[in-house]
């Protein structure tokens, strides 16, 4: 029995994406794997008047199981409008990193008020024609999808590639008209997971590929993954109290403002938040080392990454103040 996530009180992204354009912010896309995570999340958007995409990947569904991310994301909706004086904010339920179809149509039946198929692996005919089918199916219930064109490089979850491959500008035009899709992933720099870049590494979005690419497709919403920014004081406090993340650099944050201000809608952010919980557990574990309530220790990992994802919003993001955008 397929539920739609209207009644879930969700909304797709094609709002959420026409505003952020107009306004020259992009949505906060954060991925959540629990109940901490998530409250976090929602925390940090209500008190910053964000709109804001919940992800799910194919390794939540895995852990967290499919069916209880989508009570937890319905749960979100009447918590945000319980912190929020009833007003609530905009949630968009997401699958990120789609595998293939199958697994898209099971997140749509479900509720999810967007799905991503990544299609990227395969040949440029084949990625068309399954994100065109994913399209197909979506569009009878306005579930909004979104395509990628292009392989980041790293580790994220079962998403592994050893080389980036850019995405081309010519494929870009052809790409849209054909799968009909609502937004794209592009790969233009970012990479994905903790260890992005090596040290005496000068990471760079390239902005001029962006700029081909909107040149191309005038006023279509891009995505970016891969864009955590590896805080070096997150991983000095995890590497101080027992971790040993070695060389874990990101892209920078002003470098993501740039790209957030043109056409780029939705900026993906997950290995800044892993860091910011790890570096608040491991130091708990470290200064209280009798310490066994779970509480105890994931409650400020929560609050570490509630905070994170504010200035995310603030700073990076732009997109605090712009819940409510008519």
């Amino acid at each position: 029995m397929a539920v739609s996530y209207k009644d879930l009180g969700l909304v797709n992204t094609r709002e959420m994406f026409a505003k952020a354009m107009k306004g020259h912010y992009a949505i906060p896309a954060y991925n959540f794997n629990n109940m901490e995570q998530l409250q976090a999340i929602i925390q940090a958007c209500v008190e910053t008047e964000s709109p804001v995409i919940l992800q799910v990947s194919k390794g939540a569904r895995e852990y967290a199981n499919q069916t209880l991310l989508r009570y937890l994301a319905q749960g979100a909706v009447e918590y945000a409008k319980e912190i929020s004086g009833g007003k609530g904010i905009p949630i968009c339920l997401h699958l990120d990193h789609g595998p293939d179809f199958e697994t898209c149509k099971s997140c749509i039946d479900m509720g999810f008020s967007s799905v991503m198929i990544d299609g990227s692996h395969l040949p440029y005919e084949e990625n068309v024609a399954e994100t065109r089918k994913v399209v197909e199916y979506a569009h009878k219930f306005d579930v909004t999808v979104e395509g990628e064109l292009g392989v980041l490089a790293g580790v994220e979850d079962d998403v592994k590639a050893e080389h980036h491959t850019y995405t081309q500008p010519e494929e870009v035009e052809d790409f849209v008209k054909r799968t009909g899709v609502d937004s794209l992933a592009i790969a233009i720099g970012t990479s994905h997971g903790a260890y992005k870049f090596k040290p005496g590494d000068d990471p760079k979005i390239r902005l001029d590929i962006l700029a081909e690419i909107e040149k191309r497709i005038p006023g279509f919403p891009i995505v970016l993954h891969g864009s955590s920014s590896v805080p070096q004081d997150l991983v000095k406090i995890i590497n101080e109290n027992g971790g040993k993340l070695k060389d874990a650099i990101g892209i920078g944050e002003d470098q993501l403002r740039a790209a957030s201000k043109s056409a780029v809608c939705k900026i993906n952010i997950d290995s800044d938040g892993r860091l910011a919980m790890t570096a608040a557990i491991r130091k708990v574990f470290n200064e209280k080392p009798a310490e066994f309530d779970p509480r105890k220790y994931l409650g400020p990992a929560r609050t570490a990454l509630k905070e994170l994802y504010k200035r995310k919003n603030v700073e990076v993001l732009g997109s605090a103040g712009h819940a409510y955008d008519k």
